[in-house]
């Protein structure tokens, strides 16, 4: 859902982000290159993500907020109309200005989008408000500046760390290996903020997982694979590596979050959101 992010033009050096500031940093010593990690504004005590069964404060600033604001925005006309709470209350949901929209109503917004939407249609949406955001020809010169070789896939995994942060929260670059040859194209995230604050298993795959592997791998020519782990929320996304079908994908044979999901079904085997 942030490939907007990608059409930021940035240098490849690693990137640390604290509380809305982006710095470049570099081993002046060693001339490496040190581990590129971002803590997306956490206001945890610890710097770290709140342990599973807790939810992750965070901190957002003016960069977070704008991104908030511009998915909540085109993702509102697709969404079904807020509950109605009373008119003062749907009236102030419905016009919602700059930078008004913080996390939990971006949340909102996805959950309203779901709502009497198959899967695929879900995942319809999610690929027109992308293709929305991007200017005339973006898909064929993202094509054209990176060709599926191994240095865009490491290329795009350096630049998911800075620009993801507003939406999944804190990860980094690793190692992972594509096709045999091992390569720093891998990003894992910590604890994945949508699912977290979302608490839904189909959301994760239908509004992020799903499309932003088909935008990546048909839309942009270079592949992505994303393994989300909901033992403890944090997901492995793989640059390079060609996404299984989602009969064959383990997300297909999901449980709901019984516990935390306010749309669960706890007798369903499957989460229901992923048969539709």
């Amino acid at each position: 859902m942030v490939v907007l992010s990608f059409q930021a033009v940035v240098h490849h050096r690693p990137l640390e982000y604290q509380c809305g500031r982006l710095q470049l940093r570099q081993s002046l010593s060693s001339g490496q290159h040190s581990k590129s990690l971002i803590r997306c504004g956490i206001a945890e005590p610890s710097g770290e993500p709140a342990p599973m069964g807790q939810k992750t404060k965070y901190r957002d600033g003016f960069f977070e907020k704008v991104f908030m604001t511009l998915f909540a925005r085109k993702m509102e006309k697709f969404a079904a109309p807020p509950r109605r709470l009373g008119k003062d209350v749907e009236k102030s949901e419905s016009k919602k200005g700059w930078l008004e929209y913080d996390y939990e109503s971006f949340v909102d917004v996805s959950k309203r989008v779901t709502q009497g939407r198959s899967r695929i249609q879900q995942q319809e949406v999610v690929r027109e408000v992308l293709m929305s955001m991007l200017p005339p020809g973006a898909p064929a010169q993202f094509r054209k500046l990176f060709p599926p070789t191994r240095w865009a896939a490491e290329f795009n995994a350096a630049l998911t760390v800075p620009f993801f942060h507003w939406l999944v929260g804190p990860s980094e670059v690793v190692e992972v290996e594509v096709n045999g040859v091992k390569q720093k194209s891998g990003v894992h995230i910590k604890k994945c903020r949508y699912l977290e604050n979302s608490g839904c298993v189909g959301m994760c795959a239908n509004m992020c997982k799903i499309p932003t592997q088909d935008f990546f791998t048909n839309e942009f020519g270079l592949p992505l694979t994303m393994i989300p782990n909901f033992e403890d929320m944090s997901c492995e996304m793989v640059y390079g590596q060609v996404p299984p079908a989602f009969e064959d994908d383990p997300v297909a044979k999901q449980p709901c979050f019984a516990d935390i999901c306010s749309m669960s079904n706890p007798s369903a085997a499957i989460c229901p959101k992923l048969q539709a």
